[in-house]
């Protein structure tokens, strides 16, 4: 009896495996989108591109890359999307173990009393164990379409957090970049303000001494009040740059560390950005929409197969006796097959195998339009590059003009060669200059970071 159950069990597993191994896989398998993509992103290709160093290669000062370290390792955003890639890769997990048979065992005794007529008590035991084996065959796929849909969401937290990571750490610099200006924008104010009470001071004896009309004392107190109400302003801007900072590395506010001055961008005039291929596999965030669009085929897989019949198999295998002492020599043996198929469900299949198509089209388009979306960002990135380093030529040319200019100024009019009103504009086109010049080094820093950022740099983990 044993033997026999056995025979029928290897005979009903070979008869699973053999149908499993004949299964096929229907549905369209995915295929990337034509893109037409442009022959060049710059004036030039290069098989280099600026975006392969890694992001502690290009921001240089040790405090920024200290908070880069902080923001990535504790920003809310990052842990949710860590949190989100365990949660997608254990959902895979369930996916994949769909595929595979299930085994579960139980134990259970049962005591039963009857007692017919009220004078006839009986007592049953019944001692029971058992294996439970249940296994859907994947005949046409549904399972494994299935196992691809969930294993391209996977794929596409883990992008999403690469991109994540890739903001991160343009938003920290960039801020980090907007902060020192505004310090450096204050230290100009204020050392303005000392020069213009210098100023007042000789406006008033220049008027006392009857050398000029009150008009240029009271020009120079003008002045002095104008400049006085930029330092509040400025410093406002500073503590909320601060929050901003505090924020993104996952802090309450609080005073953050950074550089006293700005350093000039000191990369070459041309950098290289690579070719147009090379950016649909470096950005994270067109890897992460092309994984969605995987998973979107999937879906239409999944819909697809449906439409067909489904079998699944059950088997048990246990002991059971009324008899705790027999319950070892009371072996039995069950093996069932079911078919599930649709025959009516008033066009629901097939109303869901459309909805899944238009969900695919509609994921097509997002890619596309992220693909696009990331070279008009390179494009721009670029231009922004390259012009706002010919405006940093010119601020700095200004301000070295600025500056011999409001000296000669000074001197000119202590010899009373010209008037105070004379020197009052050169301080403000100096002061102008001087603004221009820190906002220009700001700004090609920046520029910096969005290049790089534009062309998929900073989600490196090492």
């Amino acid at each position: 009896m044993k033997q026999r159950i056995k025979n029928y069990i290897i005979t009903g597993l070979c008869l699973l495996f053999g149908l499993l191994a004949g299964s096929c896989k229907i549905g369209k398998s995915y295929v990337r989108p034509s893109l037409n993509l442009p022959e060049q992103i710059a004036g030039q290709q290069d098989t280099l591109t600026f975006a392969d160093k890694k992001w502690w290669e290009i921001y240089t000062d040790v405090t920024l890359q200290n908070l880069i370290m902080k923001s990535l390792e504790h920003n809310k955003d990052m842990l949710i999307a860590a949190a989100r890639v365990k949660e997608m890769a254990a959902q895979k997990r369930i996916k994949v173990a769909n595929l595979l048979p299930q085994i579960n065992g139980t134990v259970n005794g049962e005591r039963e009393w009857e007692n017919h007529g009220g004078d006839n008590a009986k007592k049953n035991d019944t001692f029971e164990g058992q294996f439970l084996f249940s296994w859907e065959l994947d005949l046409w796929g549904n399972l494994r379409w299935a196992k691809d849909a969930s294993v391209a969401e996977y794929l596409s937290t883990v992008e999403a957090q690469r991109a994540l990571r890739m903001t991160i750490v343009s938003e920290v610099a960039q801020a980090y970049y907007e902060l020192v200006a505004l310090d450096n924008e204050l230290s100009i104010v204020k050392q303005t303000l000392e020069a213009r009470k210098e100023g007042v001071h000789l406006a008033k004896l220049r008027f006392e001494g009857g050398l000029t009309s009150e008009t240029s004392y009271q020009q120079a107190q003008v002045e002095l009040a104008r400049t006085a109400t930029l330092i509040p302003d400025l410093e406002r801007k500073i503590s909320l740059k601060e929050n901003d900072i505090a924020f993104l590395a996952g802090e309450y506010p609080n005073k953050i560390k950074r550089s006293l001055l700005l350093q000039e961008f000191n990369f070459p005039d041309s950098l290289p950005v690579g070719m147009p291929s090379e950016l649909l596999e470096r950005r994270p965030d067109i890897r992460q929409a092309e994984q969605l669009l995987v998973a979107a085929n999937a879906e239409v897989g999944v819909a697809f197969t449906n439409m067909f019949p489904r079998i699944s198999l059950t088997g048990k295998y246990g002991l059971e006796s009324t008899d705790l002492s027999d319950f070892l020599k009371s072996p039995y043996g069950l093996l069932n097959g079911t078919l599930l198929t649709p025959i009516f469900a008033m066009g629901k299949n097939r109303a869901m195998l459309k909805a899944k198509k238009a969900a695919y089209e509609q994921e097509v388009y997002r890619y596309e339009k992220s693909v696009l979306s990331a070279f008009k960002e390179v494009k721009n990135a670029i231009v922004d590059f390259n012009k706002i380093k010919e405006v940093y030529d010119a601020k700095l040319r200004l301000e070295r003009a600025a500056k011999s200019y409001v000296e000669l100024a000074q001197l000119q009019y202590i010899n009373g060669v010209i008037n105070y009103l004379d020197v009052l504009d050169a301080q403000r086109g100096y002061f102008d200059a001087q603004i221009g010049l820190s906002n220009a080094i700001r700004d090609e820093l920046i520029a910096v970071v969005q290049l790089y950022k534009a062309l998929g740099g900073g989600w490196q983990i090492n």
